[in-house]
C-alpha cells in the first residue's frame, strides 16, 4: 500500500484507462483498419507510459518532503514510511522498465527513432520535479501537457505507423478525434494543476515556489480559475452543436456527465475558500476527465446502432 501511494495508483488507472479505451474499444471496432501493434504489444506500451509516470510521481515525492510536511503529513511517503535511497531505486528502477520497453516497441514497429519519445517523457518528468515546477505557470503546463500526450502517443504508436496512402484519409480522422480528446484533457488538467495550487499554497510558499496564486493571491486565481473554466464549457457545447448532435445518446452523456460537473465546478469555485472546498473541486475536475475520455465508449456504441 505504501509503494501505491508513492506511484500515485489511482492517478496511473486512470491514464492506462484513458489509452485502453481508444485501442480496445475505439479504434477496434473501426472498419477495414489495420493497427501497427497487437494486443499484447499495446499492453506493452500502456505498461511503458504508467512506468515512466509511476517513476515522474516518485521523483516528484522526493523532491516534495519540505512541502508534504505542511501541506499533507499524513499522506508523506518519502521520508516517512519509504526512505529516500529506496524511493531512488524505484525512480531508477520504473524509468528503466519503461524506457527499455518504449525502445523494443520502437524497434518493433520500424521506428528505432520513436524510442526518443520515452526518454524525453521521462527526462522532461525529471526536470519538472527538481526545477521547472517552481517556475510561475510552467509546471502547470507541463503536467497538462504529459497527460494529453499520452493519448496522443496512442495515435503514434498505434496509427501512425499503419498508416498508407489508401487509408490515409480515415487514419488522419482517427487522429483528428484523439487530437480533441487531448486538447480536452490538456485544458481540464491545467485548471486542475491551477486549482491544487491554491489547496498548497500554504505548502508551496514555504518551500519557495513561485505559483500562480503566490503571485496573485489566492482570491484573484480563483477568479482566473473562474473566467478559465468558460473555455473548455464553451468548446464542449461547440463540438457537441459540430459533431454529436444526431447521437442522441452521446449527447445525453456529455451534458449529464461532462457539461453539468463543469457548471457545477463554475458555480462552486466563485466562492470557494478553504482547503477542503478546493480539494473537493479538484477531484470534480478528475470526475470530469474522466467520464470525458470514456465518452468515447458511448460514442462507439452509439454509432454502431446507427450504422
Amino acid at each position: 500500500m505504501k509503494f501505491l501511494k508513492l506511484i500515485r495508483y489511482q492517478n496511473l488507472l486512470m491514464l492506462a484507462l484513458m489509452q485502453l479505451v481508444f485501442h480496445f474499444v475505439f479504434f477496434k471496432n473501426q472498419t477495414d483498419i489495420f493497427l501497427a501493434l497487437a494486443d499484447w504489444q499495446f499492453l506493452l506500451l500502456v505498461l511503458a507510459t504508467v512506468t515512466i509516470a509511476a517513476g515522474g510521481y516518485v521523483i516528484n515525492n522526493i523532491m516534495d518532503q519540505e512541502t508534504d510536511q505542511i501541506t499533507k503529513p499524513e499522506n508523506q511517503v518519502v521520508g516517512n514510511s519509504i526512505s529516500e535511497a529506496a524511493a531512488y531505486n524505484i525512480y531508477a528502477a520504473l524509468n528503466i522498465i519503461g524506457v527499455g520497453i518504449g525502445f523494443y516497441l520502437s524497434n518493433l514497429i520500424g521506428k528505432p527513432m520513436f524510442s526518443g519519445v520515452f526518454i524525453g517523457v521521462s527526462a522532461t518528468l525529471y526536470m519538472y520535479a527538481t526545477n521547472l515546477k517552481q517556475n510561475l505557470l510552467v509546471g502547470n503546463i507541463i503536467v497538462a501537457l504529459l497527460l494529453s500526450f499520452s493519448v496522443i502517443l496512442v495515435g503514434i504508436f498505434d496509427l501512425y505507423p499503419a498508416t498508407y496512402e489508401e487509408n490515409r484519409v480515415q487514419m488522419a480522422m482517427l487522429f483528428s478525434i484523439l487530437l480533441d480528446y487531448a486538447v480536452f484533457a490538456f485544458i481540464i488538467n491545467f485548471i486542475r494543476e491551477i486549482v491544487k495550487d491554491i489547496e498548497d499554497m500554504d505548502g508551496d510558499y514555504n518551500a519557495g515556489m513561485s505559483t500562480l496564486p503566490i503571485i496573485l493571491g489566492k482570491e484573484r486565481t480563483t477568479k482566473l480559475v473562474f473566467g478559465l473554466t468558460f473555455i473548455p464549457i464553451a468548446l464542449l457545447l461547440w463540438y457537441l452543436n459540430e459533431n454529436l448532435l444526431s447521437l442522441e445518446w452521446v449527447l445525453f452523456y456529455l451534458l449529464l456527465f461532462v457539461l453539468a460537473p463543469l457548471l457545477y465546478f463554475l458555480i462552486k469555485i466563485w466562492s470557494a475558500k478553504s482547503k477542503k472546498e478546493y480539494s473537493h473541486l479538484s477531484l470534480i475536475l478528475k470526475l470530469v476527465l474522466l467520464f470525458g475520455i470514456l465518452s468515447i465508449v458511448v460514442i462507439t456504441v452509439n454509432m454502431k446502432f446507427n450504422a
